[in-house]
């Protein structure tokens, strides 16, 4: 699941209806007209294709009326209108017209009520606004004010600014000073190592590569004897490459504060046009964990002085990384040396966020009994439902959302090249034969079940697990269900379910944002290095 709430808001939330002429109507039932808007580019400008968006909010939201971009957000999630479509091609001076009553959410724009509102559209060339929001290369249109009336017409928009690209450097306003201080000499330590991956290119039949951020500690010397445990990081949804600033600016000044011990720390990129590929095989991505496991490490191991024993290799994730890490651990268990995955997404498909996927004609949408699934939660309140995702997923764009993603993970390819669907978009209903099939490849709980025997001499004691008892997403029943089964074998494991916490406070105590990774960085070189843990601790 999504990392942080920037990356969530790509992914949320709402019903989308796909609404024909007379399912829109007048309080007297006459059919309304569909609102149509029109976007161009300007005539100077390049052709291009993607897909068109468009956001409408009401003006009273915005302060004083106005705003800089118009977008969705999860924590209110009703509060934009979003419709979509697809556009073949654009050429300059040219424009497409955006049924708003088509692909849209929560309702088509003709049922809004009147008033004043602010719209925007945008022109997601790379097909991945579910992934990554707006970035480098969409093209955008001002935020416009407008009078929605009965009957009412639009004025036509222009995609006139492209997204510039961002400085990956640059850290986000809210990162607390010692970061941006420690940042120059981060730097200096971080190296970009990219490798293309025979079996990856294979797979693909184009060059494919693993990309990762190297971090070396505080003294590294590459002539020198000495060789540091090593930590295998990975992001969340909505994470990648060009998102690892504040962490390497954070882990490097914790080393070199000594509030973690010296370790080098790879900082993996799991990301792709499909959303994260989890470092799994995938019949539909191809083989990750292969790639990384045969030929990335033992790349890396040649060029860094790493501690290249399986007692000095670790593994640490949250979230969809939380997953991926994970995984890793627990398919390859004789290349690593443990794993601090914190709130993991599901590990056990009985409880996919609330969901028993393997239930009789199983629903992603309700209940037995008609209860709506919930899956975002904030203080005790439930802000979204299953569905509610699953259908802005869908109008947002066809790639690169959450619960693709895992379809694109987990699932046996169709016979159209794609995926095959866990669930019925409009209908919630589970596929049973899909499910079968993320069962016997991807559930890790089910793996344990089954493989213990053989898994035990590799796995026992390697496999920490972390997560809130107030999980935004509802990550925690999931690690419950994996804690029992694991106990109920009788291995040795170490869960921690932190009261209260939940998917976006889980690392931090006080002041301090990364408490809990200084505290499993830790743990880890204790495992690597016995009798050398925290000074005092």
């Amino acid at each position: 699941m999504n990392m942080s709430k920037v990356s969530l808001a790509r992914a949320v939330l709402a019903l989308a209806l796909l609404a024909g002429a007379a399912s829109v109507v007048h309080a007297d039932g006459a059919p309304l007209a569909h609102r149509v808007v029109r976007v161009g580019l300007p005539a100077a400008s390049q052709g291009t294709s993607g897909r068109l968006i468009l956001f409408a909010m009401p003006a009273s939201a915005a302060k004083d009326g106005k705003a800089e971009e118009v977008d969705t957000n999860p924590f209110q999630p009703t509060a934009v209108s979003v419709a979509a479509r697809d556009v073949g091609w654009i050429g300059g001076g040219q424009t497409v017209d955006l049924d708003t009553d088509g692909e849209a959410f929560p309702a088509g724009f003709s049922s809004l009520p009147s008033g004043d509102y602010l719209i925007q559209a945008v022109l997601d060339v790379g097909h991945d606004y579910n992934y990554s929001g707006r970035h480098a290369g969409d093209l955008i249109s001002p935020v416009t004010a407008v009078r929605l009336t009965p009957g009412g017409s639009l004025p036509t928009l222009t995609l006139d600014t492209t997204v510039p690209a961002k400085d990956p450097w640059n850290l986000p306003p809210a990162a607390p000073q010692a970061i941006r201080d420690a940042l120059p000499e981060a730097r200096k330590h971080a190296h970009a190592e990219v490798f293309e991956s025979p079996a990856l290119t294979a797979f693909a039949g184009r060059p494919l590569s693993i990309r990762a951020w190297v971090l070396t500690p505080p003294g590294y010397d590459p002539k020198a004897s000495t060789r540091y445990p090593t930590v295998y990081l990975t992001h969340g949804f909505g994470g990648g490459f060009d998102r690892f600033t504040g962490t390497i600016a954070s882990v490097w000044s914790a080393m070199a504060n000594k509030q973690m011990p010296p370790m080098i720390w790879v900082l993996l990129d799991e990301s792709g046009p499909t959303g994260t590929h989890e470092f799994a095989d995938s019949v539909n991505n191809g083989p990750w964990g292969q790639a990384l496991t045969t030929e990335y490490i033992p790349w890396l191991e040649a060029r860094y002085k790493m501690d290249a024993r399986v007692s000095g290799r670790f593994l640490n994730g949250h979230s969809s990384g939380g997953w991926a890490t994970l995984w890793l651990q627990t398919r390859y268990p004789k290349v690593f040396g443990g794993t601090w995955s914190t709130s993991p997404d599901p590990s056990d498909f009985h409880d996919f966020t609330g969901i028993d996927l393997y239930a009789p004609h199983a629903n992603a949408y309700k209940a037995a009994d008609g209860t709506p699934y919930p899956l975002i939660r904030d203080k005790g309140k439930v802000i979204a439902t299953f569905e509610t995702f699953a259908h802005l997923e869908r109008v947002l764009g066809a790639y690169g959302g959450q619960l693709a993603s895992f379809e694109w993970v987990f699932s046996p390819r169709g016979a159209d090249g794609r995926p095959q669907p866990m669930f019925n978009r409009d209908t919630g209903a589970i596929d049973a034969n899909v499910v079968a099939y993320w069962r016997d490849h991807y559930d890790i709980a089910q793996r344990m079940r089954t493989q213990w025997p053989s898994l035990r001499p590799d796995l026992d004691g390697k496999i920490h697990l972390i997560v809130g008892t107030a999980d935004t997403v509802y990550l925690d029943g999931s690690a419950k269900l994996l804690k029992d089964t694991l106990d109920g074998l009788h291995a040795k494991s170490d869960f921690r379910f932190l009261p209260g916490k939940t998917h976006f406070d889980l690392y931090t105590e006080g002041d301090d944002r990364q408490a809990l990774l200084k505290k499993i960085a830790w743990e880890m070189y204790g495992v690597a290095r016995p009798g050398q843990g925290k000074p005092g601790g």
